[in-house]
């Protein structure tokens, strides 16, 4: 039976979130503490939008938590079957030239290839023709831990072509959560909490991250949407080796890959590892694998079970703020204070 979070330590936790909605960082969010297959806690604090009130199944857009619940988590499975290796290079599944060629599935994956962190080609391209533009970017640091969401788009086309199907139908299929999902219908899309404005137009079951949004709401690097249960429940079945073997979840959440330039500058395979200063707060530690987004996701999970989702829609007042940062840190030093074994 995992242990429960106390009465002092609920109220820090209510403390700090109700100051974020006071302070307009966001006008509501949800919380899901979990251990293994279980929940811990478990709240919805304010609103959607200042007026309709959150609840433990409104949806959030969850950005770059796609790069870990859904592409990543395609690439485990495409490895496991033996379809994938880290060492494959991109141009084997690619008609790709130049460097970007002999990128690696690993480099993709640590953001070591040396691509640039994002492209503004959205601007005159869409759908299929601004795909493959992204694709055949060439990388320009390599040698260099340069977090890209080129690389989870690349890692997208790779798992489209190897599968034959669509990203979105792929990911939908292998997740087999209903609440963990691209491109939201009308009756989803009402639970979903809505993001900033584009075009003059609040977005609400539209990416927020402007690549997929113009990629037909269906990327590699953000697009799913999903809720703190239903992300649990992806969380439980990593846990219990539901979608791969317990040895394949070892290997892309434990192992290390430095920086070569800046050894603080840590990552495990796919997925983000702690480091100093970070969202994690100052419980954070190597073992520790997890993912933020963009519009105020974020996910925390130990090796032993414990996890931490926590989801807002801070872009709803300020798109580029960051004051999320800091509201995250503090949450999990008052939750890891409690839960995390260090013994």
């Amino acid at each position: 039976m995992a242990k429960l979070l106390g009465n002092k330590t609920i109220r820090n936790v209510d403390r700090i979130i109700e100051n974020g909605i006071k302070e307009k960082i966001y006008p509501g969010c949800t919380l899901l503490v979990g251990f293994k297959d279980e929940i811990v806690y478990e709240k919805a604090y304010g609103t959607i939008d200042d007026v309709s009130q959150t609840s433990m199944d409104t949806l959030y857009d969850l950005a770059s938590l796609t790069k870990v619940i859904a592409t990543t988590t395609a690439i485990m499975r495409l490895f496991e079957d033996g379809m994938i290796s880290l060492s494959d290079k991109v141009g084997d599944f690619l008609d790709v030239s130049g460097e970007k060629a002999d990128v690696t599935i690993f480099e993709l994956l640590t953001h070591t290839s040396g691509l640039q962190p994002y492209s503004d080609m959205w601007r005159i391209l869409r759908g299929e023709e601004l795909k493959r533009e992204i694709i055949n970017i060439q990388p320009t640091c390599k040698g260099k831990m340069q977090y890209s969401c080129l690389n989870f788009i690349t890692l997208m086309a790779i798992v489209e072509k190897i599968t034959g199907e669509s990203f979105d139908k792929y990911v939908h299929g292998l997740l087999s959560i209903e609440d963990l999902l691209f491109k939201p219908d009308r009756d989803k899309t009402d639970r979903c909490a809505p993001t900033s404005e584009r075009d003059g137009v609040r977005l609400k079951g539209l990416p927020d991250d402007e690549l997929a949004y113009y990629l037909d709401g269906v990327s590699g690097n953000a697009g799913l949407f999903g809720s703190a249960r239903a992300i649990h429940t992806f969380v439980s079945r990593l846990y219990s080796g539901y979608y791969v073997s317990k040895n394949v979840v070892h290997l892309f959440t434990q192992t290390i890959v430095t920086d070569p330039s800046d050894s603080s500058n840590k990552r495990h395979i796919g997925w983000m590892a702690p480091v100093k200063g970070g969202s994690t707060g100052d419980f954070g530690n190597d073992s520790m694998f997890g993912h933020t987004g963009f519009t105020g996701t974020s996910l925390w999970c130990t090796k032993e079970g414990l996890h931490v989702i926590f989801l807002t829609n801070k872009g709803f007042y300020q798109r580029w703020e960051d004051k999320i940062q800091r509201i995250r840190r503090l949450i999990h030093n008052v939750i890891f204070s409690q839960l995390l074994d260090l013994d």
